[in-house]
């Protein structure tokens, strides 16, 4: 499923490089849609885009919003295979496009979704409702200051990991970046929140924001991310898995999720 730096890369930014300060000329929605496109109707969504000038690209978490001109607003979540798509009005239309919007340059851009887990949403005030409202802080664009954490993780009871992947507390960390991030703050993932010292509690901070700025910066490829991070070696719960460091990789279940950590180096 998309995470944060996917959600970021190939979502928000590829938005803002096609359709900022663009205007919709016409819009289609799939008609039969009552799945991907959420709690409207394709014909209403249609009619709410077309004519609107798209005036800022937003992501909060895996969430995306557009602010257009006037309301309502777009809301994007692009679930497991959700993806934009900008391609020239000559060009055929995705085959599992839910959404296409013709832009006042000639081109186009859609939303497809062949497994139907993404959503599409109005909202008039997008940060004020469901489900923006709910969010705990942008992980990568609001971290607050390791006070904050301090604050909020003395008074949880639940394990690091399971923290982490709430997004009420902090929006858009999924299941490999809490693994990556613990195994970067040498924590272990089972550990109670409240049972981190202040030391590890900044640690874990750093962390977060190491992991998810080199990913973003990498533009999501994790080809080119550092070989020595767990992602590299955490998929498929192979018995001899190591770290690019030579580590011995465990697995266990937190949070109801698969979960990789390095017993040698977390505690």
């Amino acid at each position: 499923m998309p995470e944060l730096p996917e959600v970021e890369c190939w979502g928000r930014r590829v938005a803002e490089r096609a359709v900022l300060g663009r205007t919709v000329v016409s819009a289609w929605a799939k008609h039969d849609e009552r799945i991907v496109i959420d709690g409207v109707s394709p014909r209403k969504l249609v009619a709410a885009l077309t004519g609107r000038r798209v005036e800022g690209c937003h992501r909060v978490g895996k969430q995306m919003w557009w602010a257009m001109d006037r309301g309502p607003h777009p809301l994007w979540h692009f679930g497991m295979t959700g993806s934009f798509e900008h391609y020239h009005a000559a060009d055929p239309r995705p085959r599992f496009a839910k959404v296409e919007l013709t832009l006042d340059d000639g081109w186009r851009f859609a939303f497809a979704d062949p497994r139907r887990f993404g959503r599409v949403r109005l909202r008039a005030d997008p940060l004020g409702e469901a489900p923006l409202s709910g969010l705990g802080p942008d992980a990568l664009h609001q971290l607050p200051p390791r006070r904050w954490f301090e604050e909020q993780l003395a008074r949880r009871r639940t394990p690091i990991k399971a923290l982490l992947l709430n997004q009420a507390f902090l929006a858009g960390v999924g299941n490999w970046i809490a693994d990556e991030v613990c195994y970067h703050a040498k924590i272990a993932p089972q550990r109670p929140a409240p049972s981190l010292s202040p030391d590890q509690v900044g640690a874990l901070r750093q962390a977060l924001k190491h992991v998810l700025d080199k990913a973003c910066g990498c533009e999501a490829d994790s080809a080119r991310f550092p070989r020595t991070w767990l992602f590299h070696d955490r998929w498929g719960k192979h018995a001899d898995a190591r770290t690019g460091r030579g580590e011995a990789i465990d697995f266990d279940v937190v949070a109801g999720r698969t979960t990789a950590w390095v017993p040698q180096v977390q505690r």
